[in-house]
């Protein structure tokens, strides 16, 4: 390894994956209708092409940070941007949509080895406070801005170069990353740990058969064998993971959390705020093509409002947290993006472009404001020292969120006689989506100040600091970058009291494995 270790390369190492998978989780929305013809997909397969990445990302996010945990962080990493590398250029040369299907699983798999491993990487290459803070805000900026510009991006990818273009331009970042990585990064041994595969096997088949069951339904018959028998499987999961975590030394979860208001609060909260806000992105790429005929970039630029207006309104957090609580900052938020939702049912093809567009940039703006409220409360209820854990569980929640709200909006699609019929119906959903995490965020987090600030001292300007320095969730909109460690090698007996097993667990609290 070279003497000189350029932070700047250090950054922009760990940065290649972060920005991979950022841009992917929107030039897909833009690329999906022209994929649609080009491939002769209906919208299930589409579907699949898109929430495919998502149902291995999610299933497998908290087994790969108990994996980098165990094997090291920085071989993870390597192995998932290696696994990401040969999953696009498999994307970028299928010949079938089956082929793409399975191309974006293996993606989702390579994001949910390198993605947990990035960040706590970052924090162990600056372990100086001042050169951190600095750091994270760079690091921060590269990620919103990735997402932010991901609809412009594949836009004018897909309308110069076709659709296969948008898996090509994360080779080189791949390269580059890995390169760089074993060049600029230290390897750190590993750490014994379980990894608690049981849970871990049965939280795969059940995200496995819920997708099925939502995406296939429409296609195949609400109540046809193929399609019960998944809703079967998903629902045996459900009863059977908690019953077998029970049993189990070594858990998926760190179910007591849950016993605490705000930190379920804040879960259900992420977990329907995401499944909204992708089903918005997933519904808007395919609308402005197929109804409006928008091209790819234009459908791109159109789109952008959503996006753009995110890191914006996640800078306006800062000030805002200063004046109001989470609790109702949360809540205001998120009746705003219902507003905004309600208003879109009634788009049509004729609508004017300026009142979308601002129902859309309405959005873009409460969600960067809902992203690192949940976030800080969800720091505030477990203690800035068990940030790490509880970021893993509130990332997998949202990312659990996007399968579901994709796969739900591409059901009401299925089922609809038109696209203006579908879009009326697919944003009063996501409306009510936004209305019942509000009502949630009212009830759980917001009655119960005064026993947040007692149990837990931390103030909001303070959880919004440790929400900044452990999870920047925000800036990629649920992609975790939190230490990625794994809640499955951990113990919680009660609430803000987590006792990691791992030799040098207390060494490794803030920094990740």
């Amino acid at each position: 390894m070279a003497s000189d270790r350029s932070p700047a390369m250090r950054i922009s190492a760990l940065a290649a994956g972060f920005v991979m998978a950022s841009v992917d989780a929107t030039v897909m929305q833009i690329a999906g209708a022209t994929i649609q013809q080009r491939l002769d997909a209906p919208l299930a397969r589409l579907t699949w092409a898109v929430d495919g990445y998502v149902l291995a990302f999610a299933a497998l996010l908290m087994l790969a940070g108990g994996l980098a945990g165990r094997l090291g962080a920085r071989r993870v990493y390597l192995w998932g941007m290696a696994v990401f590398f040969a999953a696009s250029l498999a994307a970028a040369l299928a010949p079938a949509i089956g082929v793409l299907i399975a191309a974006r699983i293996v993606q989702g798999v390579g994001a949910a080895l390198f993605m947990p491993s990035s960040l706590a990487l970052l924090l162990r290459e600056f372990p100086d406070p001042r050169g951190r803070t600095r750091v994270l805000g760079l690091w921060s900026a590269i990620v919103s801005a990735s997402f932010a510009l991901g609809p412009t991006v594949g836009g004018v990818l897909v309308g110069a170069f076709g659709w296969r273009s948008i898996f090509l331009i994360n080779l080189p970042f791949g390269i580059a990353g890995m390169v760089l990585t074993r060049r600029f990064i230290t390897a750190a041994p590993g750490r014994p740990a379980s990894l608690g595969v049981p849970g871990h096997a049965l939280l795969v088949a059940g995200l496995a058969a819920l997708s099925f069951t939502l995406i296939e339904g429409p296609h195949q018959g609400w109540v046809s064998p193929p399609v019960l028998a998944a809703a079967g499987v998903a629902l045996v999961t459900v009863l059977l993971l908690p019953l077998r975590e029970r049993r189990a030394r070594i858990t998926v979860m760190p179910w007591t959390m849950f016993r605490d208001r705000p930190f379920t609060g804040a879960n259900a909260v992420g977990l329907l705020f995401n499944a909204a806000f992708y089903g918005t992105l997933f519904l808007a790429g395919l609308y402005f093509q197929h109804a409006a005929g928008a091209g790819p970039l234009r459908a791109g630029l159109q789109i952008l409002p959503l996006t753009v207006f995110i890191p914006l309104s996640n800078l306006a957090f800062a000030r805002l947290s200063e004046r109001i609580p989470n609790g109702p900052l949360l809540t205001g938020a998120l009746l705003l993006a219902a507003a905004a939702s309600f208003a879109l049912t009634g788009i049509t093809p004729a609508s004017p472009y300026w009142a979308t567009g601002a129902a859309l940039a309405v959005t873009g703006i409460a969600g960067g404001i809902v992203s690192p409220a949940m976030t800080a409360v969800m720091v505030d209820a477990a203690g800035p020292e068990n940030g790490n854990v509880a970021g893993s569980v509130l990332n997998t929640g949202r990312q659990v969120g996007t399968l579901i709200g994709i796969a739900a909006i591409g059901a009401v699609l299925g089922a609809s006689s038109g696209w203006t019929t579908g879009a009326t119906i697919a944003f009063a959903l996501i409306g009510t989506s936004y209305v019942i995490a509000a009502g949630i965020a009212w009830r759980l987090i917001t009655a119960e100040p005064a026993r947040r600030s007692r149990d837990h001292p931390t103030t909001t300007g303070q959880a919004a600091k440790a929400w900044s320095q452990t999870v920047i969730a925000n800036a990629s909109h649920g992609h975790p970058a939190g230490s990625g460690g794994s809640a499955g090698s951990t113990r919680v007996d009660r609430v803000g009291d987590l006792h990691d097993d791992r030799p040098g667990a207390e060494r490794d609290a803030t920094c990740g494995p």
